[in-house]
């Protein structure tokens, strides 16, 4: 998510996603607009006592207290978010942040413990906090007298964010997988079952839910927070399931495993003309190569077909893209190291298989250079190397097997057109 840091709390920083400064001043809008209908509402379930008119005489009064009981909404949903994330720090769980976003709130953490127990009080926590909070404002809004506009407009704040915590709390409890329902119960499954398998079966759980979210967002007069909501969980429930599948299928796999190895790969000089690198791609319908610098001792075969050598040290990776970026009549002037670029992504042979393809999904990058300690290139690992690897684990390959090897090398004709 991107965003900005706007504070801290027991080390954990917190932030807010562009998408917030959109859904704060609706929220703060549809409360005033509605302030009439809730305050009959409050009255009715917990005895607001208070009249309607008594807060909407204005629209400043009444969007003024929208606007103070939606970041009062959002400060309740930092603090059900800290009660996920201080529990998680006690099992050594690195919190990132706690970001605002669109849909409320997440606690970015590094690794969800496969341990059920672990799983299951993290998820709980929040939840509980909300239940907590709710308790805290609706008995402090009994402690607060009715006297004048202000003490009124207090008493409907906290009255709101009573009622709105133990909904919040009820909500996220459904089995709405990666919401804290879902999770809670991966961990009851988790009980008795491998990890990975209690997570495509909350997942599958979760997914459900999101379809009959989303009709009910589109019965429900075309509910656009609901259908958003809906959507959201079906993608991430169907991601999460896919990444904890990985984890599974690749645990003690390296990026050594599965990458194409240097003797396979192609790779162009620095001093090659755009218009030979334009004409060798052409040619060998690749649209992506690494750029090396030989070592002492190599030899060169000119950009009509060079593969990589012992001792070469990548500067650059070049792309169709960079070279279309100069007009025909000058590509014989240009060279390659003129429109490569140098900003190199790089893992070692021995980066876990996993690590390494989180780096391309964050970095949105098909393709990592993988060099040993001495910066010299001895592979490429992309993200067809490692779909064509989990497929081969899925059906009885062993990591580090020929097989496996074998298959993920002679892919390296496909693997050098999605290089872009």
């Amino acid at each position: 998510m991107k965003g900005f840091r706007i504070g801290s709390a027991f080390g954990i920083p917190i932030r807010l996603d562009l998408t917030f400064l959109l859904i704060l001043p609706v929220f703060a809008y549809i409360i005033g607009a509605q302030m009439g209908e809730l305050v009959v509402l409050l009255n009715d379930s917990i005895g607001l006592g208070i009249e309607p008119d008594a807060l909407t005489g204005s629209g400043l009064a009444r969007y003024g207290i929208g606007t103070v009981v939606a970041v009062g909404l959002f400060v309740c949903v930092i603090a059900h978010e800290f009660g996920h994330s201080l529990v998680a720090r006690r099992y050594d769980v690195p919190i990132q942040s706690i970001t605002l976003w669109l849909l409320g709130g997440v606690a970015q953490m590094e690794e969800i413990p496969e341990d059920w127990k672990k799983e299951f009080n993290i998820a709980i926590a929040g939840p509980i906090v909300s239940v907590l909070v709710g308790g805290l404002s609706y008995v402090a809004f009994l402690l607060v007298p009715a006297d004048g506009f202000l003490l009124e407009a207090t008493r409907f704040t906290l009255a709101y964010l009573a009622i709105m915590n133990i909904v919040l709390a009820g909500f996220n409890l459904l089995p709405g997988f990666p919401m804290d329902g879902g999770r809670i119960l991966r961990a009851l499954l988790a009980r008795d079952r491998p990890h990975a398998q209690a997570t495509q079966q909350a997942a599958k759980v979760g997914q459900a839910f999101a379809v009959m979210l989303g009709l009910f967002g589109l019965l429900a007069g075309f509910n656009i927070f609901l259908i958003i909501l809906a959507f959201f969980i079906y993608i991430a429930a169907a991601s999460e399931s896919k990444r904890t599948v990985m984890n599974a299928a690749f645990e003690g796999v390296t990026v050594g495993d599965v990458m194409t190895p240097r003797e396979r790969l192609d790779v162009v000089s620095p001093t090659t003309t755009v218009a030979e690198f334009m004409d060798r791609m052409f040619r060998e319908r690749h649209t992506g190569y690494p750029v090396v610098e030989r070592g002492a001792g190599t030899t060169s075969n000119g950009a009509s077909g060079d593969r990589a050598q012992a001792g070469d040290r990548p500067v650059g990776v070049v792309t169709l893209s960079d070279a279309r970026g100069i007009n025909d009549v000058e590509r014989d002037a240009y060279r390659v190291e003129d429109v490569m670029s140098s900003d190199l992504r790089t893992v070692t042979s021995e980066t876990p298989v996993i690590d390494a393809f989180e780096i391309m999904q964050r970095e949105d990058i098909g393709r990592l250079l993988v060099v040993d300690d001495d910066g010299t290139l001895v592979g490429l690992v992309s993200r067809t190397d490692v779909m064509t690897a989990l497929e081969i684990v899925k059906s009885g390959g062993q990591p580090g097997s020929s097989r496996l090897g074998n298959e993920a090398g002679a892919t390296v004709e496909t693997l050098e057109r999605e290089r872009t």
